[in-house]
């Protein structure tokens, strides 16, 4: 994995300055610690940061084809690129190299914008066509590696990360409000809209042509289901036949992400997900296999115990790491600094400790579970919305709400509120059973009351603005047709899990610490087949990931293969008050005249919660999520538009 930076003065068509390009890369030098390089064009520069994995002496970039006409700057991994590489000779092509990146800059020769169509990967890359004077930008299918760009004053600036397009002194530095009240409805920036105005991010699948007509994106791939109509008569295979056509996708998906020149390891949260890929991997290295797990000290969070029993069956060389709530106070705004956007959970710092550690064993690379809760349906919201239809055939009821309790086992208070509580929590819009959003109107109204935080400036700013219209307005025209789990799958999966899952909590956190994750189960092959599984061999009454459970039922022991779905969670407002007393960086942005100085929230409001934290009182999730919000983007303002942070890394020094 590495990091990528672009500059192009199209309409000036002025020389960039290398000093210039170098800074941006420079500001990535955690993607890629290895080497850094550039490539100048006159007024077009790319630059690249990397992090060795493949063809560890061969694969420097920025590349280019034989005749210098094509470069090529590579963030991520093209898991077929040795059968890809095998057809192209097949076809004349000559290689100097054993890289993949190669592979992209001949299959580009041939297909053109075409080419993403063959690869199977997580990627995010750049060419530059000197012939043509074009510039192509990808991003892979789901949306696992970034890419950002700005164009403004004739220019286009691209990179890996918004702190590499900052590197520009001409670019401007705003906070986006519509981010903000996105963030604080959906739980992330909807995209092409990212935390800064002016900044954009290529969304997942697509593809953006640069030249001197001007700039077009295009979708190539997105998620599609079958119509509800497909499957009123019953699934066309058993139960059974789908688990061996997902086990058989996802173990060829783990076999080709095991590819790399250095070892591969894993993350092992000893849920169901992480614990079929370790044993996927583990049968198919044959040899020992190093994993790593996060742990609290808090057993609300913790799952050590069964990261135990998974290491235990598998053999695998373990290394367990525990997170303090001390150590989540202390490592939050370099977290900030490294998702680049607000967030309203803490569970991202754990996961940027957990690749400190990795990196400290000397590994690159680990495989991961994420992307099976939204393929197959696995989240607890997914189990929610059945119920509430269930329920509101009898509105009524006082026994049907009270199934909600079942859902959310960890969740102790909710076990024994009344039905009038569950009612008022999730029964918004409980009828109107129609509507497409329906799965996600409860988490979107839980939040809703997080906007009495903001100023005066930022409502007013904000008038009239809805977030759930944006989203419905990206929808595809046949998301009206689906059966309504499949609504609520497209929904996590084209949204959430790119805008904060991969993003907040994957590709930032882990290269952070240069480490590279890779996810099977974001194949785009598994995920494609996933759609096809008729909905209730996902979701099976209220067992969820059914097909997957019998998938796993001969690789792993069935305390884990029937264990209920824990959602990975972690301390959260406590984290920032350690006996009452709020850390120093707490109270200096939470300060009234910081927010003042942000402009972003209104006083009052954000002491009350702070206070609360310091009399050591249980915050609700929803007040929770609003104190970590409101600090994050209070984090985000001082570390890019104040400037206020001193994390430079000076061009091509090696860590």
């Amino acid at each position: 994995m590495c990091g990528i930076a672009g500059i192009w003065e199209m309409k000036s068509g002025r020389p960039v300055e290398r000093a210039l390009i170098e800074r941006m890369v420079g500001a990535l030098h955690h993607r890629g610690p290895d080497a850094q390089d550039v490539h100048l064009d006159g007024d077009l520069a790319l630059g690249h940061a990397r992090l060795s994995i493949i063809d560890l002496s061969g694969g420097r970039q920025p590349m280019c084809n034989e005749d210098g006409s094509l470069w090529v700057t590579f963030n991520g991994e093209i898991y077929n690129y040795r059968e890809l590489r095998a057809e192209l000779m097949g076809r004349g092509h000559t290689f100097k190299t054993q890289s993949d990146t190669e592979v992209i800059l001949h299959l580009y020769e041939e297909r053109g914008r075409e080419c993403v169509n063959a690869f199977n990967g997580q990627f995010a890359f750049a060419i530059w066509d000197r012939r043509k004077r074009e510039l192509f930008l990808a991003r892979d299918r789901m949306g696992v590696r970034p890419i950002f760009y700005a164009v403004y004053a004739g220019r286009l600036l691209f990179a890996s990360e918004i702190k590499a397009l900052f590197e520009h002194p001409s670019l401007p530095r705003e906070l986006d409000p519509i981010a903000i009240a996105q963030t604080f409805a959906l739980w992330f920036p909807l995209a092409p809209r990212t935390g800064f105005q002016g900044v954009n991010e290529l969304p997942p699948g697509s593809t953006m042509t640069v030249n001197e007509r001007g700039v077009e994106i295009r979708r190539y791939w997105q998620m599609e289901f079958p119509s509800a109509d497909e499957f009123r008569l019953g699934a066309p295979h058993p139960d059974d036949w789908y688990a061996d056509q997902l086990l058989e996708l996802l173990d060829d998906a783990v076999r080709i992400r095991l590819r790399a020149d250095v070892p591969v390891g894993a993350y092992l949260s000893g849920g169901l997900d992480s614990s079929v890929v370790t044993a996927l991997a583990r049968r198919q290295i044959g040899g020992q296999l190093k994993t790593f797990s996060i742990g609290f000290e808090s057993s609300e969070f913790d799952e050590s115990q069964f990261q135990s029993s998974v290491v235990s069956h598998l053999g695998t060389e373990h290394r367990a790491f525990v997170c303090r709530g001390a150590d989540i106070g202390e490592a939050f705004p370099s977290a900030i600094w490294h998702t680049e956007r607000p967030i309203l959970r803490t569970a991202p710092v754990p996961m940027m400790l957990l690749s400190r550690g990795v990196r400290a064993a000397s590994i690159k690379v680990v495989l991961t579970g994420e992307g099976a809760d939204e393929i197959l349906a696995g989240y607890d919201l997914f189990k929610e919305a059945k119920i509430r239809r269930f329920w509101a055939r009898a509105p009524h009821s006082r026994w049907r709400p009270l199934l909600l309790r079942r859902l959310y086992p960890y969740l102790t208070g909710l076990q024994h509120q009344s039905p009038a509580y569950l009612k008022a929590f999730f029964g918004h819009g409980l009828e109107q059973t129609a509507d497409p959003l329906y799965s996600h109107r409860p988490r979107w109204q839980s939040t809703a009351p997080l906007k009495n935080l903001f100023s005066d400036e930022l409502r007013e700013r904000l008038r009239g603005y809805d977030p759930i219209d944006e989203v419905r307005q990206q929808l595809p025209a046949e998301f009206v047709t689906w059966h309504p789990l499949a609504q609520a799958q497209y929904l996590e999966t084209a949204f959430l899990l790119p805008g904060y899952i991969l993003s907040s909590q994957g590709d930032r956190m882990g290269m952070a610490n240069s480490v590279e994750g890779r996810f099977p189960f974001l194949d785009h092959r598994v995920a494609a087949f996933a759609a096809t599984i008729p909905p209730h061999v996902k979701l099976k009454g209220l067992r969820e990931k059914h097909v997957l459970r019998q998938a796993a039922a001969g690789l792993l022991p069935d305390a884990i293969v029937n264990r209920v779905k824990q959602p990975y969670r972690a301390p959260d407002h406590l984290a920032f008050v350690p006996q009452g007393r709020a850390l120093d960086y707490v109270e200096e942005r939470l300060a009234p005249d910081a927010l003042a100085e942000s402009g972003c929230f209104a006083a009052a409001p954000i002491r009350a919660l702070l206070a609360k934290c310091r009399r050591q009182e249980n915050l609700g999730a929803r007040d929770s999520m609003g104190l970590v919000g409101a600090l994050s983007v209070q984090m985000l303002y001082q570390q890019f538009i104040k400037r206020d942070v001193a994390l430079e890394v000076p061009f091509g020094k090696i860590g």
